[in-house]
């Protein structure tokens, strides 16, 4: 360090010519040696200033600790190694120039014996009183107490003044002769400054910790960096290294840099593992950001602003750079879904919210700053993301379909929610879809989309697992395939509504799903009725209500379908409506027994009556598949007719109403009446030509399919008739 006035004074008087044997007097302001000292202990004692300097550096270390301790104590090594290389370079240049002339470097000093003249010639170069005026600080402390102090800029302008004097005295070749004297003199100011230089360190580390830095330091601190930019703008012409630029702007966004990465590691260092942990990791990194920030605006820029150190955006980068290094070593550890995402969702939402640091003037968009993690690391992350979310979509539908299994195994029935049977599967799903699609859309619109995809192609796979699964139960019933026909329709309709882009690839699968529990519905009503249809057109069926049963089995039936959604429901009835007029004719169209004179006439009434009967049902339960009516008694009219004649215009009604009719059918109903063969083939023939025309047209109306399925019997009478 730079000594006192006293100190300098008696510095030469140690390096002045001694007698052989004589012990060189102890220098006044200085510690003596004992016998016992280290040998860097009588080097400090033999360099006035530098054993104080040392001290005072040491103190600063001791202060700040750890590796900036090391770093700060290098300075010292990094000075002298440039402080030789300098003077070695001017020696040089002095030999090259009078080549007569030894060069003088520094080196082992000369022993008793012959005492040095280059340091008795420093000797005579200034009077203690001299040097007394120079060195004489203003408040009479020395440089390297303005240091401890922090009183940096007292200490620089000190230190501006010795490096001024040293400049001029190398330039008017004052130290020629004794360049050891200059060497021990440059190497004072070179620790000096990088003493000051640990102290901005210092400052920098101490700032944000928990006791602070008054405003004042931070002020001095501020304008001591701006006033060495300006007392060394730029690299000497002559390379001299004392006016060399210190480089403290650098220097000091170096050591923010350092504090802001060191404070960012420690937070949450002792988190948990897990997703718990790595989410209360994150929430003390991102408090520790925002409070550190929120000081460094509330008292840091300000006292900076005054001197041009721009601290606000130097300590944006500074976190922002330390956050990003912290988050992508998370990046590399996480593992599972979970994890991920959490760490996805600070990046883009906590880290990235406008309001991230709690003040409406203050946000981490002032200034265009770079990703917060690399594209590359963001996009591994993504894809680790769905990979396991893959996974996990594909669990959760497990888990719906073993809940639903287990209110199978338990016989609960199904809520009736709004005269609707209900399930929660409905539920279920749009709940998993939406939350994952909801949080991924929370991060990128790319990693909403994805997750749409995946969530669409795992209920692709559930639906013909659950539709398997369920119809292999014991727990099918008419509740529950409402309930399901009832909870498909809604996916259909609202998912489809609300992403129409990836999930229309799921209306026909959904669409056929609801349609197996339609027929599997209509199934179990075929199963209970069809015994009843043989009791119809038998001569018992004449003289009694043989069709109530049947049709009070519809009508509960229907009861059914009125907690099943409207268009489902109407669909069913009108299959049922259909069902039922088909079967009506495949027995009538069969009859186990004939029916001859006042019998057949008796049939056709009676059939009638069942028309209007089965009409009357299927109107009041709503079914709109009101084309169904005029089947079953236009063959009752061929049936009943008593002027031929009139059969014709029957038959053609019956064509005309039914297009999907067959040749076949119309042999079936002709072979009820026996009527004779020209009849016969003159009917056929008629027939025959509208059926013709029909196929030309427009073939089944509407797609209308009633006489197509109801079989044609291959009886003798029929065989007769042909013929």
């Amino acid at each position: 360090m730079l000594t006192t006035p006293r100190t300098a004074a008696a510095a030469p008087a140690l390096h002045s010519p001694q007698e052989p044997g004589e012990p060189p007097p102890p220098a006044q302001g200085t510690r003596r040696a004992s016998s016992g000292e280290a040998p860097s202990a009588q080097r400090e004692a033999s360099m006035p200033g530098l054993g104080t300097f040392r001290r005072a550096f040491s103190r600063v270390s001791q202060r700040a600790g750890g590796p900036a301790a090391e770093e700060d104590a290098s300075l010292l090594r990094r000075s002298s190694r440039f402080l030789l290389r300098s003077l070695r370079r001017s020696q040089d240049r002095r030999a090259a120039a009078d080549p007569g002339q030894a060069p003088a470097v520094p080196g082992p000093g000369p022993g008793p014996e012959e005492p040095s003249k280059a340091i008795d010639g420093a000797g005579r170069q200034a009077s203690p009183k001299e040097e007394l005026q120079e060195l004489e600080p203003e408040a009479g402390k020395s440089v390297a107490d303005l240091i401890t102090e922090w009183q940096l800029l007292a200490a620089f302008e000190q230190l501006q003044r010795l490096e001024a004097r040293l400049v001029a005295e190398k330039a008017s070749h004052t130290f020629e002769q004794d360049p050891t004297g200059f060497a021990r003199r440059a190497m004072d100011v070179c620790l000096h400054y990088d003493g000051l230089a640990a102290e901005i360190r210092a400052i920098v580390r101490e700032t944000l910790g928990p006791d602070g830095v008054a405003a004042a330091a931070l002020a001095e601190l501020a304008q001591v960096v701006r006033a060495e930019e300006e007392a060394h703008p730029g690299p000497p012409a002559d390379g001299d290294f004392l006016r060399t630029p210190r480089r403290w702007r650098g220097l000091w966004e170096d050591a923010v840099r350092r504090s802001a990465g060191e404070r960012v590691r420690a937070a949450g260092a002792g988190a948990a593992e897990g997703a718990a942990g790595l989410a209360r990791l994150l929430a003390e990194l991102g408090s520790l950001v925002r409070r550190d920030l929120q000081k460094v605006r509330r008292e840091v820029q300000p006292a900076c602003a005054a001197a041009g150190l721009p601290a606000w955006e130097t300590y944006l980068r500074a976190y922002h750079g330390a956050v990003a290094q912290r988050l992508q070593e998370l990046a590399r550890d996480a593992r599972g879904c979970e994890q991920l995402y959490i760490l996805l969702d600070w990046a883009a939402n906590v880290y990235g919210s406008p309001n991230f640091l709690d003040a409406p003037d203050l946000t981490l968009s002032t200034e265009p700053l770079p990703p917060l993690l690399a594209p590359e690391v963001w996009a591994q992350l993504e894809s680790d993301y769905t990979s396991f979310l893959e996974t996990k979509i594909a669990s959760c539908f497990e888990s719906i379909l073993q809940l639903e299994q287990s209110r199978w195994a338990a016989a609960v029935a199904p809520e009736v929610l709004q005269d609707r049977y209900h399930s929660s599967l409905s539920i279920d799903v749009h709940m998993l879809v939406a939350e994952h699609v909801k949080a991924a859309g929370a991060i990128s619109a790319e990693l909403e989309a994805t997750t749409l995809r995946i969530c669409a192609r795992a209920l692709g796979l559930f639906l013909p697992r659950f539709e398997k699964t369920f119809l292999e139960s014991e727990a099918v019933s008419e509740p529950h395939l409402g309930a399901y026909i009832n909870a498909f329709e809604e996916l259909r309709t609202n998912l489809l509504a609300r992403f129409p882009g990836t999930f229309t690839e799921l209306k026909q699968p959904l669409a056929a799903a609801t349609g197996i529990f339609q027929k599997r519905l209509l199934q179990g009503l075929q199963h209970d009725v069809q015994p009843l249809f043989r009791l119809l057109c038998t001569k018992a069926w004449l003289t009694e209500d043989t069709l109530r049963p049947l049709m009070d089995k519809v009508v509960a039936f229907a009861g059914h379908l009125e907690r099943v959604v409207p268009p489902r429901a109407q669909e069913t009835l009108q299959e049922v409506h259909r069902y039922v007029v088909r079967e009506y004719l495949a027995q009538a169209l069969r009859p186990p027994e004939r029916f001859r004179g006042a019998e057949r006439l008796s049939g056709s009434q009676k059939m009638g009556l069942d028309a209007q009967a089965i009409g009357d049902t299927f109107q009041g339960l709503g079914s709109e598949a009101a084309w169904l009516d005029q089947a079953i008694p236009c063959v009752a009219d061929i049936l009943g007719e008593t002027y031929k004649d009139d059969i014709q215009r029957h038959l053609e009604a019956l064509i005309g109403s039914y297009p999907d009719i067959r040749r076949e059918h119309v042999l079936a109903i002709l072979a009820l009446r026996r009527l004779g063969r020209r009849r016969n083939h003159r009917l056929l023939q008629r027939a025959q030509d509208l059926l013709s025309a029909g196929r030309a047209g427009t073939g089944t109306a509407g797609g209308r399919v009633l006489f197509e399925e109801v079989p044609v019997p291959t009886s003798v009478d029929v065989l007769i008739t042909c013929i």
